[in-house]
């Protein structure tokens, strides 16, 4: 049986559907906003695996390009592998919701979004994230959600909800951001340069909607809800807890607290082995195994976090508000353009620009229309990196926190009209311990200005945490790895010195009042402050010139209707200046022509030659010119590209002359004066008249 129900949002009606599509699967639902549909399924396995300590949750979000109508673009004319973009929104449908799954269910869950239909106007990520959540609430997968997700943008002083393209486009603040009723779990955005109270009003105004969200969510499941299948509880208690516990503790208080991340690991892993080796036959058994270690997590986890509430003292020995040593360097590759490192703590990026041209931008091909980039930004997180052995590659946290990072910087980054070179950042992460992401932001502003790059102002970014018990609470700057995966709240904020221009966030617990929030943004600030001070003892303005290894772009202004002239029939002209010259040279509809050389000197004589095409000749002015050819009566010399004139004979010089050739040579270069431009179009030019009487050549 067919069940709906409706919701309005931003004067459209949101339709979410069940019972026609899809029925096989746990959970469907078919969910449409304007002309833009996303159809969610919800799936699980048959069989439950017990004792799971993490939640085996896949979240696949795909676009279809019959959506928009239109088909695939190079050879193979179907959907291939996941596009950046489409695990982007699989990431923000998986943060908010994975926490709401219990671990004892202990069965595989998928959670399939693909939109199906795309109006070009309204972007289809908030729907998938709405019909995901309301697929999985009606099965019978257990779920302590719903969760909804809103999108946020601010034109102006207004705050808009679920904003368009156009309006996106438009905006100074465009964030996602997802929560149940209690509260936000999840933020993702980017702004420029807003201050933090707007942020905090665009959350509150994002929550109201969430809470009306899930709550068409909830009547959904009222109709056509099933029974939630049983979690498996655990059969078996460890043996001998109390006494393991007890002897365990005290030595793990000291172990947590060793100075350094592999020499407190080691410390750590010493106490489990001891421990350990004495209880060895009990553990031979698979589940008491995994039963001893996550004991031992279940105390890391007190210890750090009483330590915190009680003490105001972090593992590394850091008070709340403390930001480890921070150092910076910048001109460490001697043949890249940019190249900076940064180091905070145990955690180091090694940021390198590249320059390149227009053919060097970035060309995406998604169902909303084809784009460009001219600032692309590369995250690379390798094994080493953790003092591990893993596979190399780009996985979805590469892209996720390489996305970051980029939205982080682009507000800053100088646009092509200003900078028309196409900038590429790589972050090579050699070391991690707390918060890859925003050194790559940091790293990434370095590198840039030490490419001279110009941007607007230097960006850097801060990890921030929380510890509660509910009653008490403690904001660290500049997390570890350790404060992350044990703490309540991960979020990360980048901008300059005037406001945010990055912002992500995921919240462990039910809600963050707006006095914890304030006070974390308020922080936050004075750590970024903190961090931005730093990089700019190292450089805080762009280099005065840019690598000489990378290209040299020229940029000028043509009338419109000299862009003819200057491509010439079949492009001959343009062809024959790029050979001449060593260049390559763009022409837009515009009239906006880029010159790219290899160095200044064939950028700059190309530029003088494009200008001399669509240059119209002046009479009174002197030229440089060549002859061409010479005649008994005069010869004709070429003063700019294609066009040519006579000097008459009675124009070369002072002196009575009999032959033009005792003066003038084929392609020799000489000075000559345009006298007019007769009726007929001719130009009448003189070379005494070019000269002063003494017979040197006069000066432009």
């Amino acid at each position: 049986m067919v069940q709906r129900v409706t919701f309005e949002i931003a004067g459209k009606e949101l339709i979410l559907e069940t019972g026609k599509i899809a029925k096989q699967a746990n959970g469907s639902v078919f969910a449409q906003y304007a002309g833009s549909v996303v159809l969610a399924t919800a799936c699980t396995s048959g069989s439950s695996v017990e004792g799971l300590d993490y939640v085996p949750l896949t979240v696949d979000y795909n676009e279809k390009y019959y959506a928009a109508g239109k088909i695939p673009g190079g050879f193979i004319k179907r959907e291939s592998r996941p596009k950046d973009k489409e695990i982007l929104v699989s990431r923000l449908i998986d943060r908010p919701m994975r926490p709401l799954f219990d671990k004892s269910f202990g069965r595989e869950i998928q959670v399939v979004p693909t939109t199906i239909s795309a109006d070009m106007v309204n972007p289809p990520d908030i729907l998938a994230i709405i019909a995901s959540s309301a697929a999985v609430h009606i099965s019978d997968i257990p779920f302590n959600g719903p969760i909804a997700g809103v999108r946020i943008c601010a034109l102006g002083d207004e705050l808009i909800v679920n904003p368009t393209f156009e309006q996106i486009e438009k905006s100074r603040l465009e964030i996602v951001v997802a929560g149940t009723k209690d509260g936000i779990t999840m933020v993702e955005g980017g702004a420029s340069e807003v201050d933090e109270d707007l942020m905090i009003q665009a959350l509150e105004k994002a929550h109201k909607v969430i809470i009306e969200l899930c709550g068409i969510q909830d009547k959904l499941r009222e109709l056509v809800g099933k029974e939630k299948l049983p979690l498996t509880e655990l059969s078996v208690k460890l043996e001998n807890s109390d006494v393991i516990r007890s002897a365990a503790y005290p030595r793990l208080e000291e172990a947590c607290f060793v100075k350094g991340k592999h020499e407190r690991h080691a410390a750590i892993h010493a106490v489990k082995t001891d421990i350990a080796a004495q209880y060895a036959e009990q553990l031979t058994d698979e589940m008491q195994h995994k039963l001893f270690h996550a004991l031992f997590e279940d105390m890391e986890y007190e210890i750090l976090r009483s330590s915190i509430l009680d003490k105001g003292r972090r593992v590394d020995g850091r008070g709340t508000e403390d930001i480890r040593d921070i150092t910076c360097e910048i001109g460490l590759l001697p043949r890249t353009h940019g190249s900076a490192l940064f180091t905070r703590g145990e955690t180091q990026a090694l940021a390198v620009t590249t320059l390149g041209t227009v053919f060097d931008e970035q060309i995406f091909d998604d169902i909303e229309g084809d784009k460009r980039e001219n600032f692309i930004l590369h995250y690379n997180f390798p094994p080493y990196s953790v003092g591990e052995v893993g596979r190399m590659g780009t996985g979805r946290r590469e892209i996720g926190h390489g996305n970051l990072a980029r939205r982080s910087l682009d507000a800053m980054v100088p646009s092509k009209e200003e900078f028309p070179y196409t900038i590429r950042v790589v972050s090579e992460i050699m070391e991690s311990n707390g918060s890859s992401s925003m050194a790559s932001v940091c790293g990434g502003t370095l590198s840039m200005l030490h490419a001279g790059v110009p941007m607007k102002k230097p960006v850097a970014g801060i990890a921030m945490g929380l510890i509660t018990d509910g009653s008490r609470y403690a904001v660290l700057s500049d997390i570890l790895g350790e404060e992350d995966h044990l703490g309540d709240m991960d979020f990360k904020v980048a901008g300059t010195q005037d406001g945010i221009t990055g912002f992500q966030m995921d919240i462990k617990i039910a809600g963050v009042s707006p006095e914890v929030m304030k006070k974390a943004m308020d922080q936050a600030k004075r750590g970024r402050l903190h961090i931005l001070s730093k990089m700019n003892e190292t450089i805080n303005k762009p280099t005065d010139k840019i690598s000489e290894f990378a290209p040299k772009i020229v940029t000028l202004k043509i009338e419109t209707d000299k862009i003819g002239a200057l491509i010439g029939p079949g492009g001959k002209t343009v062809k024959a200046l790029c050979e001449q010259f060593s260049v390559t040279i763009n022409t837009e509809n515009d009239g906006t022509v880029t010159i790219y050389g290899k160095n200044s000197k064939d950028a700059e004589d190309a530029k003088a030659a494009v200008l001399g095409i669509v240059s119209d000749p002046e009479p009174g002015r002197i030229y440089d010119g060549t002859v061409k050819r010479i005649m008994e009566f005069g010869a004709f010399v070429e003063i700019l590209p294609g066009k040519e004139g006579l000097v008459h004979i009675s124009k070369l010089s002072r002196q009575r002359i009999n032959n033009v050739s005792d003066v003038l040579k084929e392609g020799q270069q000489i000075p000559v004066k345009l006298l007019e431009i007769d009726k007929m179009g001719r130009l009448n030019l003189s070379y005494i008249d070019a000269i002063d009487p003494d017979g040197a050549e006069g000066k432009k």
